[in-house]
């Protein structure tokens, strides 16, 4: 048994952990970043095969400024390690008469000078044919936009960082003693000592923290299910099918990538779930409504056959928005979570931010504070 003793410790392998904890050491701190299960891991939030990164955020110019800038550094990281984490298949957004949202994100978009093209129902039948649009009235598309390899970049962001020098050790999760809160067990019994101590734990904070989050954080469950292509087409491969964001029936998916299945979820906020224990095997019901929406949205895949389900999770903040912020006891102890369905995209950014915090030279954006989270959900940000 021994004391392994650092400037900072990162709880939580995942996407907001891995780019936080590699930041900070590029910034000159000696840093470890220690998980349960491992880097995006099959039970986090942070799993799973891909990821939606889209500039869009109805009339909301933070997030739709993060993702601009998230993108650039995904791009320039998968550029540097020589792996394909990003495939540019355009964002296509469709809107029902009446969406302000998706007007919202337009304009905010042509504002910041991000690239969108606006398509009438007429051009995105001639443009998409294996589409109905029979209840769109138009749409736009970020064709810059488009789809992280989720799975495969956490684990490489984690490879990166261990490789210029941030430890990395498998930990007993927990929260930090009153008594002691600087210091946390791992796995082989060894003590971590830090002086600022920063948990990225995603759905499992309100496990960790129960008293402070167990009313603030809501772990939802949420389905995803892959679908089979007709062979031989081309149809529902980029570039002819793009990312596709569908508000009104809340619904999202995107096309068949790396030969897995066209991808396909309902972006509605599933029941209570439990990361660490959850039953992880799709509902017939969630299968119903996604077959029945995928047959009406795509008529071709009308009986395409199910290639994989998925069961993953949400962690909520009551009204979408991040929670980064010091813990009200321990002001060496900081919380980053929050991801809402949306988060994985920002990873570097949250890096960036947490890590200009940490050291003192950043300005805190009031919306993620924990004082603006409350007990009652009343989502606000998708």
């Amino acid at each position: 048994m021994s004391t392994r003793r650092y400037d900072i410790a990162v709880i939580g392998a995942g996407v907001f952990g891995a780019w936080t904890a590699w930041r900070l050491q590029q910034l000159g701190k000696e840093v470890v970043l220690l998980d349960v299960h491992g880097p995006a891991n099959a039970r986090a939030s942070s799993g799973g095969e891909s990821r939606i990164i889209r500039m869009g955020y109805g009339p909301d110019e933070l997030y739709a400024r993060w993702s601009a800038r998230s993108l650039e550094l995904w791009r320039e990281f998968s550029r540097q390690i020589r792996q394909t984490l990003f495939h540019r298949t355009g964002v296509l957004w469709m809107a029902a008469p009446g969406n302000m949202y998706v007007a919202g994100a337009y304009e905010v978009l042509s504002k910041l000078g991000v690239p969108v093209e606006r398509l009438s129902t007429a051009d995105l039948q001639r443009r998409y044919p294996q589409t109905n649009f029979e209840d769109v009235e138009w749409g736009f598309l970020e064709p810059e936009s488009g789809v992280l390899m989720a799975r495969r970049a956490v684990q490489a962001v984690v490879e990166a960082a261990v490789k210029e020098g941030v430890a990395y050790l498998s930990v007993t999760a927990g929260a930090p003693d009153a008594r002691d809160p600087t210091s946390v067990p791992t796995h082989e019994g060894d003590t971590v000592v830090a002086e600022t101590f920063i948990y990225c734990c995603g759905p499992w904070l309100p496990r960790i923290f129960p008293e402070l989050l167990g009313e603030r954080i809501f772990p939802t469950r949420q389905e995803v299910f892959f679908f089979g292509t007709p062979p031989g087409s081309s149809e529902f491969l980029p570039p002819r099918m793009p990312t596709w964001i569908d508000l009104d029936t809340e619904t999202y998916g995107m096309p068949d990538l790396e030969n897995r299945g066209f991808k396909i979820a309902l972006d509605r906020h599933g029941p209570p779930f439990d990361p660490e224990d959850g039953l992880r095997m799709v509902s017939p019901e969630s299968l119903s409504v996604v077959q029945k929406r995928l047959a009406h949205r795509f008529p071709a895949l009308a009986n395409a056959p199910v290639l994989e389900t998925r069961v993953c999770q949400y962690e909520n903040t009551s009204n979408g928005d991040f929670l980064i912020d010091q813990h009200p006891e321990f002001q060496n102890v900081w919380l980053v979570g929050g991801g809402s369905g949306h988060g994985f995209k920002h990873g570097p950014v949250v890096g960036e931010y947490v890590a200009n915090l940490i050291l003192g030279v950043g300005q805190r954006e009031p919306r993620f504070s924990l004082a603006t989270k409350a007990t009652i959900k009343k989502r606000a940000v998708f």
